[in-house]
């Protein structure tokens, strides 16, 4: 599975590490992804995803069901 926010499609960014000396190497920014069980009140049952932190704020707020349906995931098989 890659590192990517199953409901908000969050992932890497490139960027630079910008030196002392303004030497530039590359890097990647990796999204702060998180393991959670989510209780699904229409399914009745505990769903597992892996939710970048503000997926996790923002789901406290809107429900679990309308950020799936905006997503277009099906709870189904997760």
């Amino acid at each position: 599975m890659s590192r990517k926010c199953q409901l908000t499609g969050k992932k890497a960014n490139n960027a630079y590490a910008i030196s002392h000396s303004h030497r530039r190497t590359k890097k990647l920014q990796q999204a702060n992804l998180q393991w959670k069980r989510v209780w699904w009140p229409q399914g009745n049952r505990w769903v597992r995803l892996r939710l970048s932190t503000k997926a996790i704020k923002t789901l406290e707020k809107k429900g679990l069901q309308a950020m799936a349906k905006e997503a277009g995931i099906n709870l189904n098989h997760y």
